[in-house]
């Protein structure tokens, strides 16, 4: 099945073993990134050394147009065939707003507010990362609707770590 997975770091491990995917996406911070898993293909492992902040000005490293826009050309060159597999450190903010730009991408525009809903849904604990959906949002030319369908997800259930999950692309119409 044809699937976007989200995970924190702690269950990168077993994801690999489990769901064998064929891409794998890092977001961690520089002073924390990991490197290629062994046995894993480095050229399908997109690593992201980014902090997780919503505001450029309150600390370094934060997300950048570049950064977004390498997620998504990588993302494109997945053919769904096995899953692909993001994390971050606690898979709340980072991951689930990178696999949020990922299916607005693969998706029509007007697709936003379903997908955040299914989102929430499946992960309850999402809190998708603001800056990351503003850059993918204008690199999108979602005008606005990207940022307006994170916002309606409502809040988060608070956590230190997130579980990780399953995003099937057909439950989103792709």
């Amino acid at each position: 099945m044809s699937m976007i997975l989200v995970s924190p770091l702690s269950a990168l491990e077993d994801m690999l073993h489990s769901y064998q995917p064929s891409h794998l996406i890092t977001l961690l911070s520089p002073e924390f990134m990991i490197r290629t898993p062994g046995g894993f293909p480095p050229e399908r492992h997109l690593r992201l050394g980014i902090n997780d902040i919503c505001d450029p000005s309150l600390g370094s490293s934060p997300p950048v147009e570049d950064h977004v826009a390498g997620l998504l050309e990588f993302s494109r060159a997945w053919d769904g065939s096995r899953p692909l597999l993001i994390h971050c450190w606690a898979g709340v903010s980072r991951s689930m707003a990178a696999a949020f730009a990922i299916l607005c991408d693969r998706s029509w525009p007007g697709a936003e507010f379903r997908i955040a809903r299914e989102m929430r849904v499946r992960a309850p604990h999402a809190s998708p990362n603001r800056l990351i959906v503003r850059l993918a949002d204008d690199l999108l030319a979602r005008e606005g609707k990207m940022i307006e369908a994170v916002e309606a997800m409502g809040p988060c259930i608070a956590v230190e770590e997130g579980t990780p999950v399953e995003l099937p692309l057909n439950v989103f119409g792709l």
